[in-house]
């Protein structure tokens, strides 16, 4: 907290110079501030009132979160978490919500699922810590009590695809838990690495995602594909690169982007697998397409280049 100085001048004796930290101009002190970690600023907190106010301010912290969290949160979880803040807030509401399970434990029934969070303890440290704060959000993510909307890659065996699910952090593995929508959210899967994880978008998985954009697609564009065994359960999200069609000459005359079919292939199975190749009709944009004895077919992304490059690496090392 205090800077000491010995200097000596000409004929003088020595004397001590002390700086307070808060001497210094707000653009410095605020400068410092930003360079303190998060476990030094929640510290840094406890030497006084006025430092206090300093080091919760939102502006720190909302750089820690995009620092930390931010590939893997999007705006529809903070969304969520004001939502959560809201009840919170309103004490006729927690009684009743409280009451009905759905901010109890995690045994419990999740009818607030629908919205694609959950809010493990709603009670947060620090009487004078407001709960609707950028430091309030950190600490629920940092101690797993926020379990937030991601997508979590999977591959493996015949698997190579993208799930919707709600995640918490385990800050003593640096890893992630996951609760997704099968057998009423109870299906949970741990251990989960950073890399596997991306922000879910503002979409129910269980709607078709709209494109606009298939009359561009050709042969060779890398995409993903909605797709679910029944019209119960949510979509998941398969990678996918679309192909030629058989009466193609895949040569300088080809014109399958021309045709109102469209190939949609899953390469890392093998040639001549009933789910290497899928032909979907361009025309039905609106509506989900079924493929007898393979499953149900919703919408397509393309991909650019660096979301590609994040499927290649969940690549099988053997074509299934």
């Amino acid at each position: 907290m205090w800077s000491e100085k010995s200097f000596e001048a000409k004929g003088e004796k020595e004397v001590q110079c002390k700086i307070s930290l808060l001497d210094l101009p707000e653009p410095a002190l605020d400068c410092i501030l930003e360079c303190f970690s998060p476990a030094q600023l929640c510290i840094l907190a406890q030497v006084c009132s006025s430092l206090k106010v300093r080091c919760r301010n939102d502006h720190l912290w909302e750089k820690h979160i995009k620092r930390k969290w931010g590939r893997v949160i999007g705006d529809s979880a903070y969304q969520e978490w004001k939502w959560h803040i809201a009840i919170r807030e309103n004490e006729n509401t927690i009684g009743q919500q409280v009451q009905n399970g759905s901010l109890g434990s995690l045994s419990g029934f999740w009818p607030l699922l629908c919205i694609g969070s959950f809010l493990e303890n709603c009670r947060l440290p620090g009487n004078s810590l407001s709960e609707s704060s950028m430091m309030a959000w950190y600490i629920s993510l940092e101690k797993g009590k926020f379990w937030f909307p991601a997508q979590v890659f999977r591959s493996g065996g015949l698997m190579l695809y993208c799930y919707d699910a709600i995640v918490s952090y385990d800050s003593q593995t640096d890893k992630f838990k996951a609760r997704y929508r099968y057998s009423g959210w109870r299906m949970i899967e741990e251990n989960i690495e950073w890399d596997r994880l991306r922000a879910a978008p503002a979409q129910n998985p269980h709607v078709r995602h709209l494109f606009n954009g298939l009359s561009d697609l050709k042969p060779g564009d890398h995409v993903e594909v909605q797709w679910r065994s029944n019209r119960e359960l949510p979509y998941d999200w398969w990678y996918a690169v679309i192909g030629h069609l058989e009466s193609c000459e895949q040569d300088n005359r080809c014109h399958c982007d021309l045709s109102d079919m469209l190939v949609i292939e899953f390469r890392q199975y093998s040639p001549g697998s009933q789910y290497r190749r899928t032909v979907l009709n361009k025309r039905n944009h609106l509506g989900e397409q079924a493929v007898s004895g393979v499953g149900l077919y919703g919408g397509i992304r393309k991909l650019n280049g660096e979301e590609t490059e994040i499927w290649r690496k969940f690549w099988p090392t053997l074509i299934l």
